[in-house]
């Protein structure tokens, strides 16, 4: 397989650039109207639904009961865990759940020049959903990433909601859960989890917010339930964006497109971009070395195709406006100097500085969150974090005198928008 070697001058690179970053549009109709069709069908007959549809589309069956995971295979899949496998989620968690800690926000208040005492109040959300991609793959950091947020946030009940397959979970999936602290685990994926959890059932409670990746069912149910519960953002196939100089190591560059690109959809996306023409061949020649190691390289090599690319830039400066348009969800900085970059780069869901830096340190333990935004929205959505799993609420209290110095404010504000109401709830309490 050659992956394809672009360059910025070319006539056509607008257009075929273009082509590698436009992602799941022909499919996006018929799965919303799918995933429509299921939260509806969820919503009307519960419990009934969720075991016909996970008959259906996960060939598993299951009797309404055994939707959730009972409490002893929890235990006895983390129990049963090789040591060395549960060290290492221990390890993650614990990073996770000290950077997360940082992120604690605290209620405040002041009083002001009117005696006013304002302030903001910070309340964990009471119940929430965490999503876990399950099925054909299984992904244990993902429990991590999604529910120890929350319970570093405060929330009261965290569930998670994870399609178990014909041959039941893979036992690190349940042992994270068990150590994330999830209170309960239901053996059910797709749109109809997520509708499930929205609207509630017999067996599944209704949550307040649900987070976490998915497939693209998944994702169009979470937009249509959004306002009835919150979610955390769309988070679709994984991407990688690196940015390369003449004293980038090759093959650490060609094995983090590779990690990205291997990551189960089909649809991923890896993309070089490099000062130097030379170092976009060398590259080539890596991946097309490493790809042979690899038992999935069948699968790699088909998301190379169809959605890698290494492209050669005329300088930094390129670099840099491209990257900001793009606005990936791991962006890697394989360059002299990462930091004075870094900091002229806005748009990315999490930054990677330096060879011994990788996207997939990231993914694991690194610390910092990673259900990142993708297909361009870094430009306005953020990381998972416990920022997610709270609620900000005004708190205001007023003194008499305080409300008399503002009352003819409020009221001529008030009347200049045809609110005669409130400017009258003010000045009642000074006849």
């Amino acid at each position: 397989m050659a992956i394809r070697i672009l360059s910025t001058q070319e006539k056509s690179f607008t257009r075929r650039f273009a082509a590698i970053r436009e992602r799941g549009a022909q499919t996006s109709a018929a799965v919303d109207d799918g995933a429509r069709a299921i939260v509806a069908d969820v919503r009307r007959r519960g419990d009934a639904a969720l075991v016909e549809l996970t008959h259906k589309y996960d060939g598993v069956a299951l009797a309404a009961p055994a939707l959730r995971v009972a409490a002893a295979d929890i235990d006895a899949a983390a129990a049963a865990l090789d040591a060395a496998d549960r060290a290492a989620l221990q390890l993650a968690a614990d990073r996770v759940a000290a950077f997360h800690r940082h992120q604690v926000e605290t209620s405040w208040n002041f009083r002001d020049e009117l005696g006013f005492t304002l302030g903001q109040q910070i309340t964990p959300l009471r119940r929430v959903a965490v999503y876990v991609p399950g099925g054909h793959a299984s992904y244990p950091s993902s429990v991590l990433m999604t529910a120890i947020p929350a319970r570093v946030a405060g929330v009261d009940e965290v569930i998670m909601l994870s399609p178990a397959g014909r041959d039941g979970y893979n036992p690190a999936v349940l042992a994270a859960a068990k150590i994330a602290g999830v209170d309960a685990v239901y053996r059910i994926g797709g749109a109809q989890a997520v509708a499930a959890a929205a609207y509630g059932t017999r067996t599944v409670p209704k949550v307040d917010k649900i987070v976490g990746p998915g497939n693209a069912w998944v994702q169009a149910a979470k937009k249509l339930v959004y306002g009835d519960v919150d979610i955390d953002g769309m988070a679709g196939p994984s991407e990688v964006l690196v940015i390369a100089d003449d004293s980038v190591d090759p093959a650490y560059a060609a094995a983090d497109l590779l990690a990205q690109a291997e990551h189960g959809s089909g649809d991923e996306s890896a993309v070089l971009l490099t000062t130097s023409a030379a170092v976009a061949r060398a590259v080539a020649e890596r991946i097309e070395a490493q790809l042979r190691e690899l038992p999935r390289r069948a699968a790699v090599a088909a998301v190379l195709k169809r959605r890698g690319a290494l492209v050669v830039v005329r300088d930094l400066d390129e670099a840099v406006e491209i990257a900001e348009q793009v606005a990936p969800e791991h962006l890697e900085l394989l360059v002299r100097r990462p930091q004075a970059l870094a900091k002229r780069l806005r748009n990315a869901g999490a930054i990677f500085l330096g060879p011994f830096a990788p996207a997939a340190l990231g993914d694991y333990l690194a610390g910092p969150n990673h259900v990142l935004p993708t297909g361009g929205t870094a430009r306005f959505f953020s990381p998972l974090g416990v920022y997610d799993f709270v609620k900000r609420t005004s708190v205001v209290t007023a003194t008499r005198a305080g409300l008399r110095a503002v009352a003819p404010a409020i009221a001529a504000l008030a009347t200049l928008e045809g609110c005669d109401a409130h400017a009258a709830a003010v000045r009642r309490r000074f006849r």
